[in-house]
């Protein structure tokens, strides 16, 4: 089950573009240019497919490196299965004087992954690998249809509104979005500290508000994200939902702290390697060419037409194709 945080954010995130690009760029009344988006689309897939190798290989290796520690145990089955009752002092003890050596794990090595398990709250070793991907698949559906969701509150492509009723411009929108993520948030949280999951400990709501170790990263997690999401849908509203997806380079972003902040991947087989140089390199076409279509939309925006039925005013082009309607009916209210 023990999945790495880039390969999560690459499986989860390029899962998003895919399934949220396709829908949005259909909402949006294919306003992108179909020969830029997809290709880069085609591209997060790829890399959907590659992190899933990636996963699947660095998990072979860390197998391997816990089997070469675990030849000095009697029971090599129960090491790999299941390491919470193990200590890393024998590992730590100098052969002839029989003293222990103060020596921090290095990122990489069987001893740091085994220091990393005890401290984890979900246990990983011993776990199917397919139910952490499962996980991970099922987040990223989950976050591929919120974006298209928020397209329709805004430009009510299904004509659900009654006539008269103006759209609900993007802070509208991004309010009561953000006000239902915090009560389901708070939902979920009450439910798993009192019927927790994954055979984990039992909490209440009294000991959760008490301890307050480590919950500044949780709060700066959380700022950043919804600075990210409104950042994300105003730039949804300016150049379409589609493009606003697709220029996504946090996978690429977090593939490089993984590896060279919190060392995973150290120490790792020559194929893992491969496969993770590959996953950049696909993250990094698809950021490229969704970055150019972002651009080309930008000189869209910028032709401009004669206005019909007023002369000498001049209007936004693409404005006017995407909804000439809109145009005569306010025209015909001066």
């Amino acid at each position: 089950m023990e999945e790495c945080l880039s390969v999560v954010e690459v499986v989860s995130c390029s899962i998003t573009v895919v399934i949220g690009t396709t829908l949005n760029y259909f909402l949006d009344d294919k306003i992108n240019k179909a020969s830029i988006l997809f290709p880069g689309v085609g591209c997060f897939l790829i890399a959907v497919i590659i992190g899933s190798a990636v996963h699947s290989s660095n998990a072979s290796d860390d197998r391997k490196k816990l089997r070469n520690l675990s030849n000095g145990l009697e029971d090599e089955a129960a090491e790999i299965k299941d390491v919470s009752n193990i200590s890393l002092t024998s590992f730590n003890k100098d052969p002839e004087k029989g003293k222990e050596i103060n020596a921090e794990a290095g990122f990489g090595t069987a001893e740091f992954l085994i220091e990393l398990e005890n401290t984890r709250s979900i246990k990983v070793f011993g776990k199917s690998i397919w139910l952490g991907l499962g996980i991970t698949f099922f987040s990223g559906i989950c976050f591929s249809l919120f974006s298209p969701a928020f397209n329709l509150a805004t430009n009510d492509q299904f004509h659900l509104l009654k006539k008269g009723v103006p759209h609900l411009v993007v802070y509208t929108a991004f309010f009561y979005f953000s006000v239902c993520c915090f009560v389901v948030a708070i939902i979920l949280n009450i439910i798993f500290l009192y019927r927790p999951i994954l055979n984990l400990p039992k909490s209440s709501f009294k000991a959760y508000l008490k301890d307050s170790n480590g919950r500044g990263w949780a709060f700066l997690a959380g700022f950043l994200c919804g600075f990210g999401n409104g950042l994300q849908f105003m730039g949804g509203q300016a150049a379409g939902y589609a493009a606003a997806d697709a220029v996504q380079a946090l996978p690429l972003v977090s593939t490089f702290w993984a590896v060279v902040i919190f060392g995973e991947y150290r120490k790792s087989s020559r194929r893992t390697y491969i496969l993770l140089i590959r996953v950049g390199v696909a993250l990094g076409a698809a950021v490229t060419v969704l970055s150019v279509l972002a651009g080309s939309e930008n000189e869209e925006e910028k032709k401009t037409m004669r206005a019909p039925g007023q002369p000498g005013v001049e209007i936004s082009r693409n404005n006017f194709e995407k909804d000439p309607s809109s145009y005569f009916r306010d025209l015909r209210k001066k």
